[in-house]
């Protein structure tokens, strides 16, 4: 179960929403041919990927940006930049390009820091956007959460898309965060989940101002959670089944 897509349009043109894809797609190809050689790819994540434990000890601190721009893998990428594209363009049309940006890398210095406090003695190295765009989900949810966001469900061998609200499926995302930060983490699980759960939890709060400035829960009354625009229609929100063949 993934999103695919939201019913909130944007009516600006999300030219930093852009640019980060473009950004981290471009990073990726960089250092895709390393892939090839172990002994390569480490040493390039030894020296560009944030490690707590030498954060810790006060070394390396630029590594907190450069990681926010560094890939596991493909399916990592594209993963990211999908939600990254999903929530970031309404954001960033409420707040401007600018602070848009600001917010996005605050929220993955900030997930960063959750993922710091959660192990700081860590030699394994932490890459990937994902901290930052939960930061984005998080201030998504406490702007549109009733917003309709269509997610591919997969049972078996059918496909099917179903609309949800914000809320459910940004908060059911939050908690397998934190359950998983919290069952598996400590065993090694391979995926930073306290720094999603800290992006979110930043990302929520860098936003609590702007909607307080909006009207707070005024602005919840006068939107019914909703975005303050028509929603997206699309025709269909089925696709094909697959059938076995004989």
């Amino acid at each position: 179960m993934f999103p695919i897509r939201d019913h909130n349009p944007s009516e600006k043109t999300p030219w930093v929403t852009y640019a980060l894809i473009l950004v981290n797609v471009v990073v990726f190809i960089s250092y895709w041919p390393l892939f090839d050689d172990p002994r390569e790819i480490n040493m390039f994540f030894d020296q560009w990927a944030m490690r707590p434990v030498e954060v810790s000890n006060g070394e390396e601190y630029y590594t907190l940006v450069t990681s926010m721009f560094l890939h596991g893998g493909i399916m990592h990428l594209l993963g990211n930049m999908l939600f990254l594209w999903i929530f970031g363009d309404n954001l960033e049309e409420q707040l401007g390009h600018v602070t848009f940006l600001g917010f996005y890398l605050l929220s993955g210095l900030g997930a960063d820091v959750f993922q710091l406090l959660s192990d700081p003695g860590s030699v394994v190295p932490t890459v990937g956007a994902s901290g930052a765009i939960a930061g984005v989900m998080g201030g998504y949810l406490l702007l549109y959460p009733k917003a309709k966001v269509d997610i591919l469900l997969i049972i078996v061998i059918v496909f099917k898309i179903i609309p949800v609200p914000a809320w459910l499926m940004l908060g059911l995302w939050f908690l397998l965060q934190v359950v998983q930060g919290v069952v598996v983490d400590g065993s090694g699980g391979g995926v930073a989940h306290w720094a999603h759960a800290g992006g979110f939890i930043v990302g929520l709060l860098l936003m609590i101002p702007v909607w307080l400035r909006l009207g707070g829960p005024m602005y919840w009354q006068q939107t019914d959670g909703h975005p303050p625009h028509p929603e997206a229609q699309y025709t269909s929100s089925n696709l094909p089944k697959v059938t076995r063949r004989r």
